[in-house]
């Protein structure tokens, strides 16, 4: 069971370290940017020579459900543009919000607009979907939301080596959805968790807030949070603020 956190983007692997992790996840470049990925020279090859499996998460602006297509388009852009930019450095997935509609739309817009873009992207590394915390027209927030995105890409060409899913629990939970059996649910949805974000939550179950707290500080029962990791059979990535990260980790490893 390989156990890692979000970490800072200049220096991935010396932060990795830092906190010892097995895993790393970062941006590549501002996450509230339409701007261009950003590669520190050199990553490619020190991820290339380490132990330390990468993950990159793609920019929040990123929204490619909605009807806008001054949003759509550019986020369709950027969206390659990280993919290519994540496997260049030999990154294992890109995490991407599932994003979400205006108003009172047909929420089938948006999980159509979803296929086209695995029916035009190019994917060197597979796209990983992560569940979002709030939203009332959100493509990824409740589960029966997701049912119907993966029906919707069923049948799109490699979807398998293309298309996957990140459990974050911290969402799961702000989202109105139960932990107690989130990963038979998912799976039963999906057939698959490619990485879990495992993260308390600052607010109530069903708040609708993303808000991350470190393990043990927020409203999720710890044991709750354990089972997660301990059923998803992903990589585990903590995205708790950063002064308690290495505890975090330690917790984990022990505890499982």
């Amino acid at each position: 069971m390989r156990i890692g956190a979000h970490v800072r983007d200049l220096d991935p692997l010396e932060a990795a370290a830092e906190v010892k992790a097995d895993v790393v996840q970062f941006f590549l470049g501002d996450p509230q940017s339409y701007k261009a990925p950003v590669i520190p020279d050199g990553l490619g090859d020190l991820v290339g020579a380490s132990d330390v499996d990468v993950f990159v998460h793609a920019p929040y602006r990123i929204n490619v459900a909605t009807a806008n297509n001054r949003i759509r388009i550019p986020s369709r852009k950027l969206l390659q543009q990280h993919l290519e930019a994540a496997a260049s450095i030999g990154a294992k997935g890109l995490i991407v919000h599932g994003g979400h509609l205006d108003g009172a739309a047909d929420p089938q817009i948006g999980f159509d607009n979803w296929r086209k873009v695995f029916e035009r992207l190019e994917c060197p590394i597979p796209v990983l979907i992560e569940n979002t915390a709030g939203g009332d027209n959100a493509m990824a927030r409740r589960f029966d939301r997701i049912a119907r995105l993966w029906e919707t890409l069923d049948g799109v060409a490699n979807m398998d080596e293309n298309v996957g899913f990140c459990l974050d629990t911290c969402h799961a939970h702000a989202g109105g959805e139960t932990l107690l059996d989130a990963v038979e649910r998912i799976k039963a949805i999906t057939g698959r968790i490619d990485l879990v974000h495992c993260n308390d939550s600052r607010d109530a179950f069903d708040s609708g807030a993303d808000r991350h707290a470190n393990l043990r500080q927020g409203q999720i029962d710890p044991e709750l949070i354990l089972q997660v990791c301990r059923t998803a059979e992903a990589p585990i990535v903590v995205e708790t603020p950063a002064a308690g990260q290495a505890e975090d980790i330690a917790w984990l490893r022990e505890s499982l």
